[in-house]
């Protein structure tokens, strides 16, 4: 039972740290690189560029050491405040449709923070011995 376990974390992580970035993260990557003024939203109020680098941070790098299983319940923390910032206050006036994606996302983020990355992680590897995983 806790193979199973394990291999449905790995899934977990590798489906969506790589959803992650590739749906969402990887072209807000690029717009830093863009050569046309960076246009992202602002909903905590701390400026459109620190929006954008803090959606980026966690988005490509979180999704990525997630999906090695890096420090895999640090880095699911910034995923599920990025998932709930665009569910509950960049969508909360849209349709429920609009809102659905974010929530998907945050659900298996909410998951991983608490059960961890399981034994095919790094975090196994370098950590088993400790409280850690």
């Amino acid at each position: 039972m806790k193979n199973r376990i394990d291999i449905a974390l790995l899934l977990i992580r590798l489906a969506f740290g790589s959803m992650m970035i590739y749906e969402h993260g990887w072209g807000k990557l690029m717009r830093f690189f863009a050569d046309e003024p960076i246009k992202f939203g602002d909903p905590l109020g701390i400026g459109t560029i620190p929006s954008l680098g803090l959606a980026v941070f966690s988005e490509v790098f979180c999704a990525f050491m997630l999906i090695i299983g890096l420090l895999t319940r640090w880095v699911s923390i910034p995923l599920i405040v990025t998932m709930s910032v665009a569910a509950f206050m960049v969508h909360i006036d849209d349709p429920f449709s609009k809102m659905e994606k974010a929530l998907l996302y945050l659900v298996p983020y909410i998951v991983l923070l608490l059960m961890g990355a399981g034994k095919y992680s790094l975090d196994y590897l370098w950590f088993k011995d400790k409280k850690f995983v």
